[in-house]
């Protein structure tokens, strides 16, 4: 197996193809990264930017270049000596558009005997041998709007096929789509009705059976060319929690590929580790993602925002106790979005009285995503007790249930698995991360709101646990999946150092741009100061977004014009209200520096601790994204081209701005895992002494020392780093960042970051990068 030493994702649209990819590959291996990472690349629903809607898998989407343009970058990726990693979708397929899906076309048309009527995941009694597609509109006479053309049903723009002769006597279009192997039924219909697995509550993502040998077979055929013809050298598996049976999938992933490097989107909560029987590398790094972050998460703030958190939520009738809203929102989804899955479940047990009730209470307890039985039954068994203990009246109802639910071979089983992370999801992610506003860097996908600080003895811990399990899982600090960019979020984090300054503010800008949303109020401020400077368009579609998920004010369903108008109200506010400008830009003067100092060290950290560090397109500057799509706009390579060759000139950048002064840690970083991975072989602390020994965060991997600063805010206050030494090895050293020498042993900390709040230490050999002999901009962390 090739293992990459590092990846640099590049998300593969009509506007950035494979060669396009090609373009920057000389500037990622300048920049040091040693694969790259591309999104998904089989054909997909016309004018999809993400690719997790394949709607065919016998090729490459040509408008995303199509096979040959995978050849070209193969090949000049195999010039430059760099490995490709491929994103692949094997739980579901797109189909918004069923004639774009040929295995979806033939569904529809022949119904259970279709060939692919074993391919997709549908319950077929439950829809009196029907296909429920919620397509139609709220119109009692919708089907009036149906018309025959050709061997085709249409329904405004919207195609579907035919069954053979079902049209050939004249009957008008509503006997004709009577005869179908589908029903078109009221959108609405959906939530309660749907008889098909999908992606989460998205009914355009059809489910796949994947654990069928020969839909593995014609799924897979084309990634597995790429493996065995060496175009790609690695795959990042979508939603293996989707799959009846993710442990055979990776199985059969492991002996089709030879082996391969093999990536599994996987949340794990709290201390859960992977399955160790699967056959994969590790994660796709959302579980490291959430300890960088709460490193630099001043635990003394924990008290004030909770109190804050309290007094906004009592404003509006809503949940400060973190559990507890998760609980509310789970058992909703289960008994509304998901409420299907529920019924499908429930169909598959013995007629019990009060069985759904009883399996959405028990998706609303789950501690996890889901179990893999036998693997995680104990988790099951946690999940019955917590609901029986929260409702008495159900424990029979569980207990009679739990030997279905805890037999791998049962089919209610296999269904339960495949549906409790769906709940989790839809009820955490999209909504409860939307309700809950304490300190929103924390409400990050992949991680625990919960959790509000990690100290340096359990971050050292935690990356001893994952150099020793799993070394080659991925770490990251961004993707196209998270809900704040990675330098959002680090600015988002100071507030922690200073949260009764965080409370007045909120409470002038609350006053001057009123929204009638307390928690929700806060949640989009603390974006808007995370993300400052913004545009009006990016806050505006953000804040619509992240609305529309809370479903507090307004929801998809249902969209409050009154609130959206005024929250539009309050983002102009950030341009045209004074007294939200001079509020606004005082607070952001106040935590910027602080946030750079935090995203300096949340870069070298996570490009240094153990894993394979992913850098996000772009992220190489400030990522200063919001929740998608606004995560995928166009990266601008020429201004960072620019950056690069200045510093490889050297340039040694200020902290500013521009952004310039984390290209150098990254491209430092990252070039010194290329060019010497074998410094990089165990994490161990780094002893730090001292007045102000909470802010350093130190740690040797071997024949490198990673030095960074946290909690400035505090740092500063208390005078700077003063008497503040670290206990290196007894031997000259080099920071690689600015060149600077120092003779090792104790060291003070303020000698180290003199000029930045980071520093990268390897042996001193007597020769050192080019560096510049100017000093402006330099930071004086003394």
């Amino acid at each position: 197996m090739r293992i990459p030493l590092s990846t640099y994702r590049l998300q593969i649209t009509a506007a950035f193809d494979l060669d396009a990819a090609a373009s920057v590959l000389d500037y990622v291996t300048e920049l040091g990264a040693d694969w790259i990472y591309l999104s998904p690349l089989l054909a997909a629903e016309d004018g999809s930017d993400h690719g997790y809607d394949v709607i065919d898998h016998s090729g490459i989407d040509p408008v995303r270049g199509g096979a040959e343009a995978l050849a070209r970058l193969t090949a000049a990726a195999t010039d430059a000596g760099r490995g490709i990693l491929v994103d692949i979708v094997p739980n579901h397929m797109g189909v918004a558009t069923p004639a774009g899906n040929a295995w979806w076309w033939d569904l529809l048309r022949l119904g259970g005997s279709s060939r692919y009527a074993e391919a997709f995941d549908v319950d077929w009694a439950a829809g009196g041998d029907r296909i429920l597609l919620p397509v139609l509109g709220d119109g009692a006479d919708e089907l009036d709007r149906l018309s025959v053309v050709g061997d085709e049903l249409h329904y405004y723009d919207n195609r579907f096929p035919l069954a053979p002769g079902t049209a050939d006597d004249g009957a008008d279009a509503r006997t004709v789509h009577g005869r179908q192997s589908y029903q078109l039924v009221g959108w609405r219909r959906a939530d309660a009705e749907l008889n098909y697995r999908r992606f989460f509550t998205v009914s355009t993502l059809a489910g796949l059976k994947v654990e069928t040998p020969w839909v593995f077979d014609e799924s897979h055929r084309e990634i597995l060319r790429w493996v065995q013809d060496g175009l790609v050298q690695g795959l990042r598996v979508d939603h293996p929690d989707g799959l009846a049976d993710p442990g055979g999938y990776l199985d059969r992933l492991r002996d089709a590929t030879g082996g391969a490097y093999v990536l599994v989107e996987k949340i794990l909560e709290g201390g859960e580790q992977l399955p160790a029987n699967w056959a994969t590398s590790g994660t796709t790094g959302y579980d490291a993602l959430a300890d960088f972050d709460r490193l630099l998460v001043d635990p003394a703030g924990q008290g004030a925002l909770d109190a804050l958190e309290a007094r906004l939520q009592a404003e509006t009738g809503g949940q400060a106790d973190w559990p507890e809203l998760v609980h509310t929102q789970k058992r909703a989804i289960a008994d509304g979005s998901l409420r299907a899955e529920v019924e499908r479940i429930v169909r598959l047990l013995p007629a019990i009285k009060n069985a759904d009730d009883a399996v959405a209470e028990l998706f609303a307890c789950f501690p996890v995503y889901r179990s893999y039985l036998p693997v995680g039954a104990e988790k099951l068994h946690a999940a019955a007790a917590t609901a029986a203990d929260r409702r008495p009246d159900l424990a029979p109802v569980i207990d009679a249930l739990l030997p279905m639910l805890a037999d791998p071979g049962h089919p209610a089983a296999v269904r339960f698995q495949q549906t409790s992370g769906m709940v989790m999801a839809k009820g955490v992610e999209d909504t409860s991360y939307y309700r809950y506003s304490r300190l929103t860097s924390l409400n990050e996908v992949g991680a625990d709101p919960g959790e509000f600080a990690v100290d340096a003895a359990e971050f050292h811990r935690r990356q001893q646990v994952r150099q020793a399990t799993f070394p080659a899982s991925m770490t990251t600090l961004s993707t196209h999946d998270t809900k704040r960019g990675e330098d959002v979020r680090a600015r988002i984090s100071v507030l922690a150092e200073i949260p009764a300054e965080w409370e007045n503010a909120l409470r002038a800008l609350r006053a001057a741009a009123p929204l009638g949303d307390a928690p929700f109020e806060n949640l989009l401020w603390q974006a808007i100061v995370g993300a400052w400077p913004a545009s009006p368009d990016r806050l505006i579609a953000y804040a619509e977004k992240a609305a529309r998920e809370a479903g507090t004010s307004t929801t998809w369903t249902a969209q409050n014009a009154e609130f959206e108008t005024a929250m539009h109200r309050l983002v102009a506010a950030t341009v045209d209200n004074p007294a939200v400008r001079t509020t606004l830009t005082a607070f952001v003067d106040r935590v910027r520096q602080a946030g750079w100092s935090n995203g300096l060290s949340n870069k070298l950290v996570q490009l240094t601790a153990p894993g394979v560090p992913d850098v996000y397109q772009g992220s190489e500057l400030w990522e200063d994204s919001l929740v998608d799509p606004d995560n995928r706009r166009p990266v601008d390579y020429g201004v960072r081209r620019d950056y690069l060759a200045r510093i490889a000139g050297g340039w040694l950048p200020p902290v500013d701005e521009t952004g310039a002064a984390k290209l150098l840690v990254t491209t430092r970083a990252l070039r010194l895992r290329r060019e010497a991975p074998e410094r990089f072989f165990r994490h161990l602390p780094v002893e730090a002494l001292g007045a102000r020994a909470e802010n350093v965060i130190a740690f040797d991997r071997g024949d490198a020392v990673t030095i960074a600063t946290r909690l400035p805010l505090g740092l500063a206050a208390a005078g700077g780093w003063n008497d503040t030494t670290v206990v290196l090895a007894g031997h000259p050293v080099i920071d690689l960042l600015t060149g600077a020498r120092h003779p090792g042993g104790i060291t003070p900390v303020a000698a180290l970051l003199q000029r930045y709040p980071v520093a990268l230490l390897v042996a001193d050999d007597g020769t050192a990068p080019a560096t510049a002999t100017a000093t402006e901009g330099a930071v004086d962390a003394r």
